[in-house]
């Protein structure tokens, strides 16, 4: 139960609560329950840049929370805008933010704005004449997003000081999100910004938008938790406006309304409109408690106030309910079949039910809406949702995902699939994606077309997809349509498109290779389609074929994109053909990447371009150039059409990710792949990268059984889907983790496979990943002749291979298999001029348990360094191990400081300090796991390094140790 005290109404003049001219409203005139969080609220506005998040379920009162906040004086001054995301989404995106920028109507005359806000011109018609002139198109759509998001903070920043207001986050669009996180990364100076969302529904994307905000950014977070019966009561008391309501009445109220006030005003309401409540002295109580037999919650005390409206109110009403979103009264009135005229929608409003928003009428709140439609039977929903398709239509400009809504859900399947389509379009032209894949895709699943219209809508929704993360939910769609007797032109695209989803979802590479294959014989009209089919067959594996036979349909396409004379294209081709170049070994890529860089520039800003680098970047990592993948992914990132491309954006981070485990830079690496685990659950490429950097982490950390599990999930699928250059790595960490968990047996299972493999592709550059583990599981198991055989083969299989791990991992494999330290010493040396630090390490403790067996004294210091490495990057499980060899040999350490796992001391670490500031500002465990993409035990355990580190001994003194360090170098202190 809140210990929150109720609103003292003492504090402010007493008030009429809200009513119409028939006393039926009973929304309260104070804020009741709320004291605590306005007061915080009101404290992170004060200083702006500042976000304010408030989240709760619905009907707690986050509308009314930010009226409030919005009428306090401490805001007078600043521009209210205020937009709000709706359940029934529309094909344009940015709703919302673009509801409350076209708020500032006439105002925006005369404001000072760069050109770059003359992109909004398509988005703010009414508002074009007062904008800069439209800039030239962009060739890149994620560009031109990229535009309107700066053109956006342009004009936020000319009307500052502002609070932006959006709400009902939870039913946000992915451009919307975007956005969000594109302004907090950077918000203006004098701009507040307050979102309002339901936690249970909202994605974590906006969460995340609001953890990491820059330095002098004030911040809070507010869940709103439901009344208690002490706050409710004083709800009733201030809407009744009397002095008291009786103990018994609010207990009463309280079982029944959870505490919600929304739904204590309906309850309200409902009795009153009954005469159930009578009068006593100074206090409200009710006629007879056994008399009143309320149901729980809003539904029955809704329902039961609708059947008390005249008949015409009550169509109004249920027109408002299959509306579902507040809408102009010429609609409103449309649908419910012009019921009474004005004197039904003054009734309706009257009784509190409607609401008058601006010049748009609609339910209260959703919840009552929904009410209202569940009692509706399906004959007269279809009426009234067909209804409200004709009245939308009427609209300029038309709704038209308001419009396929209502016309799916008339039963009028033929006009919804062609609005859904036009829905569909419309959102591609403004770069919203995923809202174009989920229209589409609804249309190929349900609604009746021949095979040939079927198959040109999968057209597409294969081309929509592509920029998703959506492909595991559009195959089965696509590989419908294919069973249709199509025209060549469209099977041939649909085949393409079919196999890029297919390798995207990271299934059944054979099958891609079929579809590739056929597309191209059906293609002859479409170069540029040809030569992107040319280089999936030239990507895609063909099991027990040599990869390198894959190099003649690379070549192929690098001959027809010469034809085409598509800059983009050339560039992407070029990527993937030094992509393959890198994973087979051929000194080629050099040329080809040179080539392809001479055109990006080294600076790529297109989709293609950073799809580009992204490609040459992660197959260099696995190839061992770790320097040069980190330079590719980073120019990749940096891309400005990468911030608009959600699923570009995971690729190149998650390839980060594993270049940053090869590089030793493992700072905050944990922390960032568990973040990136979530996006990359349904995409395979990105999951494998991900998932090697984690589990090979988790076994340096000592998570031995974590990292077995991790790095068997990688190695199976790197094996399903034919990632021949994934399986090396993958496979040699789990053989490492078979053997560190005893294992033998199944540790020489994972070399077995690992040789299977590598004779199935024909592919070895990458086996110097995954020879020294090999190695050492063989002399584990006794079986040097194995691993001598072995290292021999892999010698001569990289001789004349440009694969930069090959030497040092010859040396180690030597080592292992002749005992000898010098074997080793080069090793490290090789890892370490390969930017590869822990595997130096590794070498060197290997190197100095020789030296120190026999008798050399150069192996203190060889293994003081290995051992300062391990300390550096927190490798507890190695560090461990090699100070066993030290006790053994009585070599001295320097003291380990185990208070923080890499490396802080009595620093926090990035993420600690993360998790303290989110438990200052008083969010819970499990709400900061959620933030942060981690689970509550893992915020349990920073959360008790903090405390021992900061030596505080309850969340309210961190909340302390924060203000004294914002007042001096705006966060928590290091020590």
């Amino acid at each position: 139960m809140s210990t929150r005290p109720p609103y003292d109404s003492s504090d402010r003049p007493p008030a009429k609560a809200a009513r119409s001219a028939a006393g039926k409203r009973v929304v309260s005139p104070t804020l009741v329950g709320r004291v605590e969080e306005l007061a915080t609220l009101v404290a992170a506005v004060a200083g702006p840049p500042a976000v304010v998040s408030i989240e709760g379920e619905a009907g707690v009162g986050k509308t009314r929370l930010v009226s409030e906040l919005l009428g306090r004086p401490e805001v007078a001054g600043r521009r209210a805008l205020l937009g709000r995301c709706h359940r029934f989404r529309e094909s344009f995106p940015l709703g919302p933010v673009i509801e409350a920028v076209r708020g500032i109507g006439d105002e925006l005359r005369g404001m000072r704005l760069s050109g770059v806000a003359g992109a909004l011109r398509p988005l703010l018609p009414e508002l074009a004449e007062m904008l800069p002139a439209a800039p030239d198109p962009l060739d890149d759509r994620m560009a031109e997003r990229h535009r309107v998001f700066r053109g956006l903070a342009d004009v936020l920043v000319a009307v500052s000081p502002a609070v932006l207001v959006l709400e009902d986050l939870h039913w946000a669009e992915e451009q919307t999100t975007d956005f969000i996180a594109y302004l907090l990364g950077s918000p203006p100076p004098g701009l507040t910004v307050v979102l309002t969302y339901r936690g249970e529904e909202v994605s974590a994307a906006v969460r995340a938008s609001t953890v990491r905000l820059p330095p002098g950014t004030s911040q809070a977070h507010l869940v709103l938790a439901p009344l208690d019966q002490g706050e409710t009561g004083a709800l009733a008391t201030a809407i009744l406006d009397t002095e008291r309501v009786s103990e018994e009445f609010a207990h009463y109220l309280w079982e029944r309304t959870a505490g919600l006030p929304f739904a204590v005003e309906e309850v309200l309401a409902l009795v009153r409109e009954r005469g159930s409540l009578v009068r006593r002295g100074d206090r409200w109580t009710r006629r007879v408690l056994e008399e009143l037999e309320v149901p729980r919650g809003v539904r029955d005390s809704t329902l039961e106030r609708i059947a008390r409206l005249p008949a015409d109110a009550h169509r109004l009403a249920e027109a408002a309910a299959v509306l579902h979103t507040p809408v102009a009264l010429s609609v409103l009135l449309s649908v419910a079949e012009d019921a009474g005229r004005i004197e039904g929608l003054e009734e309706a409003v009257g009784s509190g039910l409607l609401i008058e928003d601006g010049e748009a009428f609609g339910f209260r709140h959703t919840l009552a809406a929904q009410a209202v439609y569940e009692t509706l039977s399906g004959p007269r929903r279809r009426e009234l949702h067909g209804r409200a398709a004709d009245a939308l239509r009427a609209l300029d400009p038309v709704l038209l995902g308001q419009v396929a809504h209502h016309l799916k859900h008339a039963d009028r399947l033929a006009e919804w699939a062609a609005a859904a389509e036009q829905a569909a379009g419309q959102a591609v032209a403004l770069g919203h994606e995923d809202e174009a894949v989920r229209l589409l895709a609804e249309v190929v699943r349900h609604a009746p077309m021949t095979g040939e219209r079927r198959g040109q809508v999968a057209v597409r929704l294969g081309w929509a997809a592509l920029d998703t993360l959506r492909a595991r939910e559009v195959v089965p769609l696509l590989d419908h349509a294919l069973d249709d007797d199509l025209a060549g032109p469209v099977r041939g695209e649909l085949r393409f498109l079919m196999a890029l989803a297919l390798g995207q979802a990271g299934q059944d590479s054979a099958r891609q290779r079929e579809l590739f294959m056929a597309a191209i014989d059906d293609l002859q009209d479409r170069p540029d389609l040809r030569a992107w089919a040319l280089v999936g067959l030239g990507v895609t594996p063909r099991p027990n074929e040599p990869i390198r036979e894959n190099v003649r349909w690379l070549s192929r396409a690098l001959e027809l994109v010469d034809e085409v004379d598509d800059r983009l294209l050339e560039v992407f081709v070029l990527g993937k053909a030094g992509s393959v170049f890198l994973d087979i070994g051929d000194p080629a890529w050099r040329d080809v990447t040179d080539r392809m860089l001479k055109i990006t520039g080294g600076s790529p800003q297109q989709r293609r371009e950073a799809n580009a680098h992204c490609s040459v970047g992660i197959s260099a990592c696995y190839a061992g150039h770790f320097d040069m993948a980190e330079s590719m992914l980073s120019s990749g990132l940096r891309a400005s059409a990468v911030q608009q491309n959600r699923r570009l954006e995971v690729m190149l981070r998650s390839g980060l990710t594993l270049v940053r485990y090869c590089r030793g830079s493992w700072n905050g690496l944990r922390g960032d792949v568990d973040d990136l685990l979530a996006d990359v659950a349904h995409y395979a490429p990105s999951l494998m990268d991900v998932e090697l950097a984690g589990g090979n982490l988790n076994l340096a950390y000592g998570a031995v059984d974590q990292a077995d599990e991790q790095l068997r999930r990688v190695t199976e699928l790197a094996v399903e889907i034919g990632a021949y250059e994934v399986v090396p790595a993958a496979a040699g960490g789990w053989a490492r983790a078979r053997l560190a968990l005893g294992d033998t047996q199944g540790a020489l299972h994972c070399v077995q496979l690992l040789l299977h493999e590598l004779d199935r592709w024909g592919c070895w550059p990458s086996a110097g990943w995954a020879l020294p583990s090999a190695v050492e599981v063989w002399a584990a198991a006794g079986e040097y002749g194995e691993a001598r055989r072995f290292t021999e083969r892999v010698e001569r299989e990289l001789r004349h291979l440009d694969a930069p791990l090959a030497s040092a991992a010859l040396c180690y494999a030597r080592g292992v298999l002749d005992g000898r330290a010098d074997d080793f010493l080069t090793a490290a040396v090789k890892y370490q001029n390969a930017s590869a630090p822990y595997e130096a390490a590794r070498a060197s403790e290997r190197a100095a348990g020789l030296l120190l067996d026999g008798g050399d004294p150069r192996g203190g210091s060889v293994l003081r360094d290995a051992v300062a490495v391990y300390e550096r990057l927190g490798a507890s499980w190695d560090h461990g191990r090699a100070a066993g060899v030290a006790r053994w040999h009585e070599v001295a350490l320097p003291a380990r400081h185990r208070g923080g796992r890499q490396g802080y001391g009595a620093r926090l670490s990035p993420r600690e300090r993360q998790v303290a500031e989110l438990a200052a500002h008083g969010r819970t465990n499990k709400e900061i796991a959620q933030a942060l993409f981690v689970s509550a035990k893992t915020v349990e355990k920073h959360l008790a390094a903090v405390m021992r580190k900061l030596s505080a001994r309850s969340r309210t003194e961190l909340e302390r140790l924060l203000e004294d360090a914002a007042s001096k170098d705006g966060g928590f202190p290091n020590s």
